[in-house]
C-alpha cells in the first residue's frame, strides 16, 4: 500500500468562498465514510480561498511575500483527501467517486523512504533513521488558539524531473523538520513524486475524463506540502520564510517558493 494525495482543484466558486450546497454537502461525506470504513482515508481537509493566503520567494537572499488572491484559478488547490491505495489505478478509481460535478483532482503518490536511494555517505543516526522515527511517532498535538495552514512547495524542472534532494539537503530539512515538529507547529508533511507518476481525473457533470501525467503548468505544481499550526499569521509567515531560505539551496537556480493557507476547522 502506498499513499496518495488526492489535490482537489479550485473552481471559480471556491475562490469566491461559496460554499457546497447542502445535496452535495451529504454527498462528500458519505464519499468520505465510505472512504474510511474501507480503511483508505488517512487525512482531509478544504481550505481558505487564495484571498486569505500567502506566497513567499526567495531567492539570492531575498524574500518577496505576495498577498493573495491569485490570479490562475484552475491550478490553485482548494483542498486534498490522503488515502492509502495498492496501486496509482486504484488510487484514480477512488478519485472518480467523489462526488464533484465539475473540476479536477490531481491523484499523486507521496515519496516513502523507500524511494529514496542508500547514499553511500549515509551514517548511522542520520537523517533516513531520523525521518522513520518522526514517521512512527504520534503527531503534535493541537495547541488551543491557533489555526492549522497548509505549507504548499511549488513544483519547478528539477523535481519534476525527478532530481532527489542530495545527503546535506535532506539533513538540513531534517533538521528543520525535528525543530518544527518538537516546537508543535509542523503536525506533518511530505513531498510529492512527479507528475509523471500521477494522474488527473477532470469532472463535468456524470462524466470522469482520466489523464496521466506530466502535466505542463509545472510553475503551480505541488511539490510537496505540510499542515502546520500557528497562533498568529505573522508567526505563520515567520516559519515559511525559514522553511524557504533552508528549502532554496537544493532548489533549481537556488530559489523557492511557498504558498500558505489557512485550512478550513
Amino acid at each position: 500500500m502506498r499513499r496518495y494525495m488526492l489535490v482537489v482543484k479550485a473552481t471559480p466558486e471556491f475562490e469566491a468562498g461559496t460554499f457546497p450546497d447542502e445535496a452535495l454537502e451529504a454527498e462528500a461525506a458519505k464519499y468520505l465514510s465510505e472512504v474510511e470504513q474501507a480503511g483508505a482515508l488517512v487525512a482531509c481537509d478544504r481550505l481558505k480561498p487564495s484571498s486569505q493566503g500567502q506566497r513567499v520567494h526567495y531567492k539570492a537572499g531575498r524574500f518577496t511575500v505576495t498577498d493573495g488572491p491569485f490570479a490562475e484559478t484552475k491550478e490553485l488547490v482548494a483542498g486534498y483527501c490522503m488515502i492509502r491505495a495498492a496501486s496509482l489505478e486504484a488510487a484514480v478509481a477512488w478519485a472518480r467517486r467523489m462526488p464533484f460535478r465539475s473540476g479536477d483532482v490531481d491523484v499523486r503518490p507521496l515519496f516513502e523512504l523507500s524511494d529514496f536511494p542508500v547514499d553511500p555517505a549515509e551514517q548511522p543516526g542520520g537523517w533516513r533513521e531520523k525521518e522513520a522515527e518522526m514517521q512512527a511517532a504520534a503527531p503534535p498535538a493541537r495547541k488551543p488558539g491557533t489555526t492549522r495552514y497548509m505549507g504548499l512547495l511549488k513544483a519547478d524542472r528539477s523535481t519534476e524531473a525527478g532530481i532527489m534532494p542530495d545527503e546535506k539537503m535532506l539533513a538540513a530539512m531534517g533538521a528543520f523538520i525535528e525543530e518544527g515538529t518538537k516546537a508543535g507547529v509542523i503536525l506533518s508533511g511530505e513531498g510529492l513524486q512527479p507528475s509523471s507518476q500521477s494522474a488527473r481525473v477532470s469532472f463535468s457533470g456524470t462524466k470522469r475524463l482520466v489523464i496521466d501525467g506530466p502535466f505542463a503548468e509545472t510553475k503551480e505544481l505541488v511539490a510537496g506540502y505540510a499542515i502546520l499550526q500557528f497562533t498568529t499569521p505573522a508567526e505563520a509567515l515567520d516559519w515559511t520564510k525559514r522553511f524557504v531560505q533552508v528549502d532554496a539551496p537544493g532548489r533549481l537556480n537556488a530559489e523557492c517558493e511557498c504558498e500558505l493557507r489557512p485550512i478550513v476547522d
